[in-house]
């Protein structure tokens, strides 16, 4: 039976958001709503974690994770940012874009692409997203909140508890969230390129 913390959407509960910190620590599965849809996520060096989150979602080998980072220092560890990039994700972020970046070192292999070497990141913007970053201290692997036969992302705290409260081990409740993900943004070649178009404006 998982948790359920119903934290306030703009002013987050520090004692909740250090206790999913602390389920994130040890190995947890934890739903938490960001500026576009809820997500799911756990530790980034947690591969069990990790072979949960592909069962819950029923998702390939080959799906492509998201890093969820605090700010843009701690982007550049896990990605190669030149100074071009670094203006455009200064410019994007906190926000609800994704970016794909050519993966540095520190990006364990099983989130990086198998053949373009790339990592997906984004910097929510979301005030329980964000805090919840924070009391961990590092970037969270996640993935989108849409379940199998869902065309969307589930946007309901009490909808998703009802549905996955055996599957997870924590459901953060901050209000509802939208539907619409996030715009994924290349930057691996000569300009800025839209893969995939979603709540983010590139302008």
């Amino acid at each position: 039976m998982s948790q359920y913390f119903v934290v306030h959407a703009s002013h987050p509960q520090q004692r909740l958001l250090r206790r999913a910190a602390e389920i994130l620590e040890k190995g947890g599965l934890v739903v938490y709503p960001t500026d576009t849809t809820y997500a799911l996520g756990c530790h980034i060096g947690d591969k069990a974690a990790l072979e949960r989150i592909r069962q819950v979602r029923r998702l390939e080998k080959q799906h492509h994770f998201t890093l969820a980072c605090r700010d843009l220092s701690e982007v550049s560890n896990y990605a190669r940012v030149d100074n071009a990039n670094y203006r455009v994700l200064r410019r994007l972020t906190p926000g609800p874009f994704t970016f794909l970046l050519q993966a540095s070192r520190e990006v364990p292999r099983r989130l990086v692409h198998p053949r373009r070497r790339t990592i997906g990141l984004r910097i929510p913007g979301n005030p329980i997203a964000r805090e919840l970053l924070e009391n961990l201290g590092q970037p969270m692997m996640t993935t989108t909140m849409r379940l199998p036969g869902h065309e969307t992302a589930l946007t309901d705290g009490g909808e998703i508890r009802d549905i996955l409260e055996k599957a997870v081990d924590l459901i953060v409740d901050g209000g509802s969230c939208g539907f619409v993900p996030t715009t994924v943004v290349d930057l691996t070649g000569e300009a800025p390129l839209v893969t995939r178009q979603g709540l983010g404006v590139l302008d």
